[in-house]
């Protein structure tokens, strides 16, 4: 009797995401851009008074209560081993004291639109940290979108350039600062989208990172500037409330789970869109005046933009 050899099941076809999976993405990533993008006009308010340590220190304390708040309502479990506690601090000191230390300095040196610029670039060492340490490629599309998206980058780093009030030595410091807070934050970006990140519940091991960041800040604060300084102002203490929950608890939360969906390159996108995000509200709230570089420039990140989302998968 002739057996009959059952059919060979057919090469798997790589598909378009459904549009559900789409806008599961796509609302995160704009949530995300619109928050940050107003964040710089808050950070560059809260510069006056009070030291930017200690901004820092009250923005994080109240980030990681919020976290662990909700963790308790999530009834996910606070406790650690001694691995997630390891986590949780390089994860504190990269993100929370490092990067946003870098941040609020560069502020004073250079204009919000600059840092905001210079943060844009975080697509590169997110890029290259995932290459060396998870494997993640980035694709063709990935590449070409990656590359428009830094020439209108680089279109806005001129015009806001041509518009500073301070002088190039300034200047090239604030941007040193920036950019090593680029790198800092970059190396958090890449901790989140290892396996020891998604061994823990987020929202906990989360919430002991923003206040072990915290108390490292509050350490560098003292040592440095002395005591705690707080503005009793109403603006800062919005600012404060701005930042600390919907600027970083909320925020965080998305982007980090953003970045395990997509992975660091393709989430860094946020970085690119959030300038014109941020000039967009100076238009709005400053009445800051757009030339035909910086419209050329946000056309050219926005394309950029279109094309490296559209990529099917986020690394190869």
């Amino acid at each position: 009797m002739t057996t009959i050899a059952p059919p060979k099941d057919p090469a798997p076809i790589e598909r378009t995401p459904p549009r559900s999976a789409r806008l599961e993405v796509l609302v995160p990533f704009l949530l995300v851009t619109l928050i940050w993008g107003s964040t710089w006009l808050v950070i560059k308010d809260q510069l006056a008074v009070v030291p930017p340590s200690w901004s820092v220190t009250y923005r994080f304390t109240l980030a990681g209560l919020v976290m662990l708040g909700w963790a308790v309502v999530r009834r996910d479990s606070l406790r650690l081993d001694l691995r997630g506690w390891l986590f949780a601090a390089g994860l504190g000191i990269a993100q929370f004291t490092f990067n946003f230390n870098f941040v609020y300095r560069a502020e004073q040196h250079i204009t919000s639109g600059v840092v905001a610029i210079v943060y844009a670039l975080l697509l590169v060492p997110n890029a290259v940290l995932a290459r060396v340490f998870l494997g993640q490629r980035m694709g063709r599309q990935l590449l070409i979108g990656s590359a428009v998206a830094m020439a209108g980058v680089a279109l806005l780093f001129v015009h806001e350039a041509r518009l500073s009030p301070v002088g190039p030595e300034q200047a090239l410091v604030g941007i040193g600062i920036a950019l090593a807070g680029v790198l800092s934050a970059s190396i958090a970006n890449v901790m989140q989208a290892t396996d020891t990140a998604r061994a823990y519940p987020m929202a906990s091991a989360l919430g002991w990172a923003m206040l072990i960041g915290a108390a490292a800040d509050a350490t560098f604060a003292s040592a440095t500037v002395g005591p705690p300084v707080f503005e009793m102002r109403w603006g800062y203490l919005a600012g404060v409330l701005y930042l600390g929950v919907l600027g970083s608890a909320l925020t965080f939360t998305i982007y980090f789970r953003l970045i395990r969906a997509i992975g660091p390159a393709k989430a860094a996108y946020t970085s690119v869109l959030i300038p014109v995000i941020a000039m967009l509200l100076s238009t709005l709230f400053e009445g800051y005046r757009w030339s035909a570089l910086a419209a050329g420039g946000a056309v050219l990140v926005l394309v950029g933009l279109v094309i490296a989302l559209k990529a099917r998968r986020p690394n190869r």
